[in-house]
């Protein structure tokens, strides 16, 4: 490989609540980006800028671990390309170079590979997938874990609700109350999480801030409890003990809670 050649490990991200995800509006994510720091709060979240294929522009990022994806329609294109070699209208190419003849030269399932009949329904899979119920959202343990959860400052970049917009890709995900906590913005996560890999205005340090909803059914649906992008965290605590940067007070709080008030803030986190 060229020395220059950059390397990061990923694993899957949940799918659920993708739709509504892209049916926030984007002024309101736009409204938390804090840039320079202006509040002087150490958090500093900004916007991601990508390459929207369809529009040929530049527009807000909110997919992929650095949201390097302007919408689901060009993510599900992009893994299509590049995870299965598969062509679509909007990514016609297969990614072979130049230096790649046997790649050139393989066989294809014609042009497009993937209709635009397929993809229009894996886009209604992807944006459809419901968000499970909470669980034990009364549970004295729970509320408590909630409460240490905004204490520490977790809620500044896990922003626990939305309202989606009326002008939704449907009319479903319209208009809706949410609670993805996520801010959809990138933050700088510490040395210790950076994998050097820029991806348009993200640097080798900045990830998107994930959505926690669903997190608690990790194991029951997955069968494992790894986390992070690249899966390094056996459980949450171990995810919480990674963060660095603009999550190190938050990180800081967490560290100075004592056992039962850790269990609470993981009953809290489980039960999302």
């Amino acid at each position: 490989m060229h020395p220059d050649t950059l390397f990061s490990t990923r694993i899957a991200p949940p799918m659920i609540g993708l739709g509504l995800l892209e049916a926030i509006a984007e002024q309101d994510i736009l409204a938390a980006a804090d840039p320079d720091d202006a509040d002087g709060d150490g958090i500093s979240g900004r916007p991601n800028i990508v390459w929207d294929r369809q529009q040929q522009r530049s527009v807000l990022g909110r997919f992929g671990w650095k949201a390097g994806q302007p919408n689901l329609n060009q993510q599900n294109a992009d893994a299509f390309a590049n995870d299965m070699g598969l062509t679509t209208t909007l990514i016609a190419h297969d990614n072979c170079t130049q230096a790649q003849p046997d790649c050139l030269a393989a066989v294809n399932g014609g042009v497009p590979e993937v209709s635009d009949n397929i993809l229009a329904s894996v886009l209604f899979y992807s944006r459809n997938l419901g968000v499970p119920a909470r669980r034990n959202v009364d549970d004295p343990q729970v509320l408590k874990g909630k409460s240490l959860f905004h204490q520490a400052g977790c809620q500044k970049c896990h922003t626990p609700s939305f309202t989606t917009s009326a002008d939704a890709a449907e009319p479903e995900l319209a208009n809706q109350l949410i609670r993805p906590y996520t801010d959809l913005l990138l933050h700088d996560m510490g040395e210790g999480l950076a994998d050097g890999r820029e991806e348009f205005l993200a640097s080798g340090r900045e990830w998107r801030t994930p959505p926690l909803w669903g997190i608690g059914l990790t194991q029951a649906v997955n069968g494992h409890t790894q986390f992070l992008h690249d899966g390094r965290a056996r459980n949450l605590l171990e995810a919480i003990l990674w963060h660095g940067g603009e999550a190190e007070a938050a990180k800081q709080q967490v560290l100075k809670f004592d056992a039962d008030e850790r269990a609470a803030l993981l009953a809290f986190l489980n039960s999302l």
